[in-house]
């Protein structure tokens, strides 16, 4: 079985998640013993049983048009998810229902993702499975969590809160910043830019108010090594509005972090008790300095992706390519 990965992973792809997810997946394929399959990725050749697209800009849906073997994608992206994110986000949302259409099969990250897509696509059959994440690259790291405070001249006493995100509305990125003023002894950390630049919804209104953040918070733009980046913290907050089913939520709970989460259903239906929740600025800044309640959940935290491990994935990935193909 001969498959294709698809991903636009260039410009202003190269940094979102879809891409990252992509790699992952596709590394944990090309790792796996299965000795019937294939895996190529972005090959022009015309030659494959199934291509799996992880996108759907103007060079996946070209390819598509001429792909002769089953048409899969991944909907990384449904138009709940780029309200608050890019500018020109009516636009967009506009052309999801002839694109998702146009597609043999979809695979959906979440329940909510699921139902979503299927009103937008009720024709074509889906199938749920969610992302996953590396156990074995994301995990706790005296190591590196030293090397990445000395780099950014964290002291080893700071109390760290990150966040792992691009920097728009949606993310949050307002109430991560009013908490830095509110709480000037934690170190506030945000790893992630603006992928799609000046398209990015709030661009000019997020860079005047990071100009006036104090000197406890750090914008870190892209990292070489964002495992580092994890075990340097001590929690991880997640102030998003919407969400499908976030790798970084993952990678942070496979790194052992306790995770504050807005208390939004994709957090409440995904996580359950693992994570803790909050429903405003207040509460969400009491529970980030509860440090006992915070130890309790990081407990949890790296045995709750034992069912995320990328392997168990790959695996479902290979049934479902198998089902589709006959093969």
């Amino acid at each position: 079985m001969k498959v294709n990965f698809f991903v636009e992973d260039m410009l202003l792809f190269k940094y979102i998640g879809c891409a990252t997810l992509a790699k992952t997946l596709y590394s944990a394929l090309i790792e796996d013993d299965e000795p019937c399959l294939q895996v190529a990725w972005n090959s022009r050749g015309r030659d494959f049983d199934l291509v799996h697209y992880h996108t759907f800009g103007p060079l996946a849906l070209a390819n598509r048009a001429y792909s002769p073997g089953v048409k899969v994608l991944t909907a990384h992206s449904t138009p709940r998810l780029n309200i608050g994110n890019l500018a020109f986000f009516e636009r967009l949302n506009r052309l999801y229902p002839e694109i998702y259409q146009g597609f043999d099969h979809i695979i959906t990250i979440s329940p909510l993702c699921d139902e979503e897509v299927r009103e937008i696509a009720p024709d074509v059959p889906t199938t749920l499975i969610p992302n996953g994440v590396d156990r074995d690259k994301f995990r706790p790291d005296p190591e590196k969590r030293a090397a990445f405070r000395r780099n950014y001249g964290i002291g080893e006493d700071e109390w760290v809160v990150l966040t792992v995100a691009q920097q728009t509305p949606r993310k949050g990125i307002y109430d991560f910043l009013a908490l830095s003023h509110e709480h000037t002894d934690t170190r506030f950390v945000w790893v992630g830019g603006f992928p799609y630049g000046r398209f990015s919804q709030d661009y000019s209104i997020i860079e005047e108010k990071k100009s006036r953040c104090g000197k406890n918070v750090i914008f870190t733009g892209f990292v070489d090594d964002i495992t580092a980046a994890y075990c340097s913290a001590d929690v991880f907050f997640m102030p998003s509005y919407a969400e499908g089913l976030p790798m970084v939520a993952l990678e942070a709970f496979a790194t052992g972090l306790p995770v504050v989460a807005r208390k939004i259903p994709e957090f409440t239906g995904n996580f359950k008790e693992t994570a803790v929740y909050f429903e405003n600025l207040e509460e969400a800044g009491t529970l980030l300095e509860d440090r006992s309640l915070l130890e309790q959940h990081a407990a949890l935290s790296r045995p709750f992706t034992e069912d995320y491990d990328i392997r168990k994935i790959a695996k479902l990935h290979i049934n479902l390519y198998r089902e589709l193909t006959g093969q």
